[in-house]
């Protein structure tokens, strides 16, 4: 990581993403949190609650210099690195999703699965069939395949129906 400051992922406990967002912003850290509203329901009762849209993570823009500190939030497991460096996040990426997160329209997180992935499908008359992702877009197509005999079918599938395997 280059000197100065970068937004970073910082990968936290589960449901501590709010809780590591608020002790960064007390630091004086600059740190973002997107999150997606939802309906949570209780046996009495229904309540509209922010929902982090990427569970695990919070953003933050920090000198890697300075990472104790984050560590130091309780709730937080690691900053996300690669060979030990942390890994900067474009600030393009975090300011798209800002701007969306700003915005009146209407968005669902979506996995990021991309075309030859072997993925599971998770809703559905499929659900729990794993595959192989020929194409992405408004249709998606899972091959499901007999290597045994070479042979394979596909099938038309919602891409929102499916994840990583």
């Amino acid at each position: 990581m280059g000197s100065g400051t970068a937004w970073c992922a910082i990968w936290t406990r589960s449901r501590h993403e709010q809780v590591v967002r608020d002790q960064l912003q007390q630091k004086g850290v600059e740190a973002f949190l997107p999150t997606i509203p939802k309906w949570s329901r209780w046996k009495d009762r229904k309540k509209k609650i922010d929902w982090p849209l990427f569970p695990g993570y919070c953003f933050a823009r920090f000198d890697a210099q300075e990472r104790l500190p984050i560590l130091k939030c309780a709730g937080v497991v690691s900053i996300v690195s690669f060979d030990g460096d942390i890994a900067e996040i474009p600030e393009p990426e975090i300011s798209s999703i800002r701007r969306l997160v700003e915005s009146d329209l209407q968005y669902d997180p979506c996995p990021l699965i991309r075309e030859g992935m072997m993925v599971e499908v998770i809703h559905g008359p499929l659900k729990s069939v794993i595959g192989r992702l020929v194409r992405k877009g408004a249709h998606a197509r899972l091959i499901l395949a007999v290597d045994l005999i070479g042979q394979a079918v596909s099938v038309e599938v919602d891409a929102a129906d499916v994840r990583a395997y």
